[in-house]
């Protein structure tokens, strides 16, 4: 299957944000991709204005889901990012949603929230309390993760036990020393230790590291860009997974017992 990873820094105005990822879709879809992923913060964004996050909130059902439905219309292309939705108490959840012509797919609410070098999006952010289930496109189980969680090996362990092929990892990974190298480090691992492909889309833009990539099975970032917007293409293979696994078994190998959410 072909995916797409649209990288870009979002604005603080969620009508340019929705331009820009149906026009990344458009652009997707002319390529042949089958799935486009998009980073965390595609809703509104400015580094100036942490409340933001609250006020520019929209549910589900909102503008912005049902405009980005809206342009998917006329293309067999499915499309992941995060947006913020109330939670009914003056907070926010961040919500990875997955949607096509057909309308919402899959959400997930983010699990680990941000409390360190010196940020805390417990402040503004719930987070959720649930696994989400797998995606299913093209015959390829997709689980879903962002930013922050990649740092929790429990829940890409949890996704590829439950059977994911490919672990979507949308980000706003802030710059600082080391950062960039703890991104590949991270991706890495969840793709090397559970045996499937992980892509990592992040924002780009003055406070955020951009660094897109996919990693196989088996370690090897097979496409990466750098801090500037971007559009790239990966095939994935569940010949490649399935070569992968037989070789280095470590998901039957392993003696612990399953991760649980507690």
């Amino acid at each position: 299957m072909k995916i797409a990873l649209g990288q870009f820094a979002a604005t603080p105005r969620w009508e340019e944000n929705l331009a820009t990822a149906i026009d990344l879709a458009r652009r997707a879809s002319a390529e042949g991709a089958r799935l486009l992923l998009l980073p965390e913060d595609i809703l509104a964004a400015d580094m100036q204005d942490p409340d933001l996050t609250l006020r520019a909130a929209q549910q589900l059902d909102g503008p912005y889901v049902t405009g980005l439905i809206a342009g998917l219309q006329g293309l067999d292309l499915t499309v992941s990012g995060c947006i913020f939705v109330p939670d009914g108490s003056g907070r926010v959840y961040n919500v990875h949603i997955v949607v096509s012509a057909q309308g919402l797919i899959g959400t997930y609410r983010k699990l680990h929230l941000y409390d360190a070098f010196a940020m805390r999006e417990s402040d503004r952010q719930t987070p959720g309390a649930e696994i989400a289930p797998l995606i299913e496109i093209d015959g390829f189980k997709i689980g879903l993760m962002t930013c922050y969680d990649v740092r929790f090996p429990e829940l890409a362990r949890a996704l590829a036990l439950n059977g994911a092929e490919l672990i979507a990892v949308p980000s706003a990974w802030v710059r600082g020393p080391g950062k960039e190298w703890h991104w590949e480090v991270m991706l890495t691992a969840r793709a090397l230790e559970n045996t499937c492909y992980v892509a990592g889309i992040g924002e780009c833009g003055p406070r955020n590291i951009g660094c897109s990539m996919v990693v196989d099975p088996l370690g090897v970032a097979v496409v990466r860009t750098g801090q500037d917007p971007d559009l790239l293409f990966c095939e994935i293979s569940k010949e490649r997974i399935a070569k992968t696994r037989a070789t280095l078994p470590v998901l039957q190998n392993r003696r612990f017992a399953d991760p649980t959410l507690r």
